[in-house]
């Protein structure tokens, strides 16, 4: 009987971590396009354009540049990747960035938008809203 245990639970473990390291693929895109938001908020331009696709880099920096002269916070992010090809995805996020300046505080509601990924070289990228 120990014999046939033994097989078994190496057999279901192996399926734990074969499920846990798909769900951790899918959810790549959702990933790349919350780094972009910790990025933008962070005001790491590096980072923001290594985390942009070549066609919404330059967007994505000129975002970037009207945060400069505001202090932004970001809330509650949290990222799911909705729909997925090999090559693009759709995002959905919830959670807040509040841009002040000042007394003044902008709230930007993030699930007000679907966010598009697309895979270049290899990597999951942020290449704009819809």
């Amino acid at each position: 009987m120990r014999k046939f245990i033994i097989p078994g639970l190496l057999l279901l473990l192996s399926a734990l971590l074969l499920a846990a390291c798909t769900s951790t693929k899918s959810d790549e895109p959702a990933k790349a396009v919350e780094a972009y938001w910790q990025a933008l908020v962070a005001q790491d331009s590096a980072r923001l354009s290594s985390l942009s696709c070549k066609d919404y880099e330059a967007e994505a920096l000129n975002t970037l540049e009207s945060f400069k002269s505001v202090s932004t916070t970001l809330n509650d992010l949290a990222c799911t990747t909705d729909s997925k090809s090999d090559s693009s995805a759709a995002v959905k996020c919830s959670g807040t960035i509040v841009a002040s300046y000042g007394t003044e505080n902008l709230t930007i509601n993030l699930a007000d938008r679907s966010y598009s990924a697309v895979k270049e070289g290899g990597a999951w990228l942020m290449c704009g809203a819809q």
